[in-house]
This record gives structure tokens, C-alpha cells and sequence, in this order.
């Protein structure tokens, strides 16, 4: 018996391969057919989520909303132009709605501001003339102020 790890022939490496096989000419490529097949390839699936809705007069709704903090009449009159846009289209537009809410609150709030400033500036003038004789009565800054 023979022992593999010291065999009684050495061998080579290249004994031991069997033959490669002879090249052979690449072969002809079969011909096309003469007619397209009946149905068109699908397409590649799509992967990638659809791109978001526009809704028209969402931005304006926003810009709406923001401007109502500070021209309060502005505000409300772009939110309304924002919420018809909108619903033109048949979307909702939550930011229009809160624009015109908060537009006309505001609105509001500075006509009741304004009446109590002149209201108050009107007395206070009227308090002027306690204690004085009616007439025509000059300022210090070059005024003049007329008591009843």
C-alpha cells in the first residue's frame, strides 16, 4: 500500500489535468426574426413615491396666516383670496381658514383698540379744560387748545 503523502512515482501537477478541449469557432448568431414581438416589454416598476400634490393657494394661505399677526385686514383679505383658489380647485386649505379666522378677530380687536385711544385721548383733552374759564388757551409746544 502506498502512502498518500509520499507516493513511490511523483506525479505532476499538469499529469494530473485532463486536457483542455480545442477552441472552436464562436457561432453564428441565429437571424432575427422578420416581425417585432405582439406585446410591448412592461415597464420598470417604480420604486420612488409619487411627488406630493400641489394645492393651489396653500402658500398663499400660509403667507395668509402670517400676515394676519401683523396687518391684521391684509391678512384676511389674502386668506380669503387663498380659500376661494382653493376650493376653485375642489382642496381644502386649513391655513386660508385660520388666516381669515384669525384676520378678522384681530380686525376686530384694533376697531375696539382705535374707539377706546380716541375715546380716551377725547377725555383726557376734555379734562384739560376743568378748572379753566372758556377761551383760547396756548400750549407750551406752540398749541392751542379752546375751552367751552
Amino acid at each position: 500500500m502506498t502512502d498518500p503523502q509520499n507516493p513511490a512515482e511523483p506525479t505532476t501537477p499538469a499529469a494530473s489535468v485532463p486536457p483542455a478541449p480545442p477552441a472552436e469557432a464562436p457561432a453564428q448568431p441565429a437571424a432575427a426574426p422578420a416581425a417585432p414581438p405582439a406585446y410591448a416589454a412592461a415597464p420598470p416598476p417604480q420604486y420612488a413615491a409619487p411627488a406630493p400634490e400641489s394645492v393651489p393657494g396653500k402658500t398663499l394661505g400660509i403667507v395668509a396666516f402670517i400676515v394676519s399677526f401683523f396687518a391684521s385686514l391684509i391678512g384676511l383679505i389674502l386668506g380669503i383670496v387663498a380659500l376661494v383658489q382653493s376650493k376653485k380647485a375642489g382642496h381644502k386649505n386649513g391655513w386660508a381658514l385660520a388666516a381669515i379666522i384669525l384676520g378678522a378677530v384681530f380686525f376686530v380687536l384694533t376697531i375696539i383698540i382705535v374707539i377706546a385711544v380716541v375715546s380716551l385721548g377725547a377725555a383726557a383733552l376734555a379734562s384739560l379744560c376743568d378748572g379753566l374759564p372758556s377761551g383760547v388757551y396756548e400750549t407750551t409746544t406752540g398749541g392751542t387748545i379752546t375751552c367751552p
